[in-house]
């Protein structure tokens, strides 16, 4: 069996729609954040905190945990600013605790849910796992913890993990069931396609003056699905023995403007966005676009579904959704 912590949240239950396809699931969420709506009804599911060791601790005595995945971070970059303690005490003193029931249960296959936060500004054009990691937030600082720290209890311990660095996960699920739902909504294409719904006023964008081909930042476009797509992969590598360390990028590898993204959205729906265009926010980098040659080599994964596909199925849920 194998336990998804935070498996109710946006990345992890379209995880486990896949991976119930394959094997037994076991959820841990509380709720904070995800959605028990979410979560895919073959799972089972305990409502629980990650931090609270009696509730890990009565997870791994009564089912034979084999890996364990972890989705459960908090994730926002200005809330973290703001409120450092909290991203320090649920992204590493909780993922501690989780690790420490692990190692007591003889668990010793760990799934690492990271982010590109942990490079901050490179000073590359395509990042590569090589690429220096200089974080510039307390939520980057609190996964490059988490990863120092798996090096570290691998060392000591034998631990087995793959770290995978995401960048802009974004798209539903093929069948409109789940999809992107945060409160608040801080991500582009949700917020483009709730203006287009008429949820929205308008559409801010931040800068138009950046070194670009258009003036408006890259970003580096994920599909969610093929982000599962990927931790499948890399859970099966850990459990069949061919990777006992690993970290990789997970992204497109080619990158998206603002104004792209927009004028996809548009292409879409078949709807004007009324736009607004402001100053630059403080440390937005121009250009943020990942190389996943490693893990293609690797495991033989790459994105297969583009900016129109990842918009279409953005687009088919929120419609729904309303």
């Amino acid at each position: 069996m194998i336990l998804v912590v935070g498996g109710a949240g946006y990345i992890g239950s379209h995880l486990v729609k896949e991976l119930v396809e394959l094997k037994d699931v076991l959820v841990l969420d509380n709720l904070s954040t995800g959605h028990r709506s979410a979560i895919d009804e073959r799972a089972l599911f305990v409502e629980g905190d990650l931090g609270n060791e009696a509730d890990l601790e009565k997870i791994f005595i009564e089912n034979k945990i084999e890996a364990v995945m972890h989705f459960a971070a908090n994730s926002l970059v200005g809330e973290s600013v703001v409120d450092p303690f909290k991203y320090y005490d649920n992204n590493v003193a909780a993922t501690l605790t989780l690790l420490k029931v692990m190692m007591k249960h003889d668990v010793k296959n760990f799934i690492f849910s990271s982010t590109a936060a942990t490079y901050g500004i490179p000073d590359v054009n395509v990042i590569t796992e090589k690429a220096s990691t200089n974080p510039i937030n307390p939520y980057g600082r609190s996964k490059l913890m988490i990863e120092h720290i798996l090096a570290d209890f691998h060392a000591a311990y034998g631990l087995h993990y793959v770290v995978l660095r995401y960048f802009n996960a974004a798209g539903a699920h093929h069948t409109a069931e789940i999809g992107e739902q945060h409160n608040p909504e801080t991500h582009l294409i949700p917020i483009i396609l709730e203006h287009l719904l008429g949820e929205r006023e308008k559409i801010s964008v931040f800068g138009t003056d950046y070194d670009t081909a258009d003036g408006t930042c890259i970003r580096d476009y994920i599909h969610v699905t093929d982000l599962a797509e990927a931790h499948i992969k890399a859970v099966d590598a850990l459990l069949v023995g061919t990777v006992q360390t690993a970290l990789y990028n997970l992204g497109n590898g080619k990158g998206y403007s603002v104004k792209e993204v927009i004028e996809t959205c548009e292409t879409v729906t078949g709807r004007k966005a009324t736009i607004e265009y402001t100053n630059r926010r403080p440390g937005d980098p121009a250009r943020l676009v990942a190389s996943s040659d490693k893990i293609y080599k690797e495991l033989g994964w790459k994105a297969s579904r583009g900016l129109t596909e990842i918009i279409d199925s953005a687009w088919k849920w929120h419609s729904k959704k309303k």
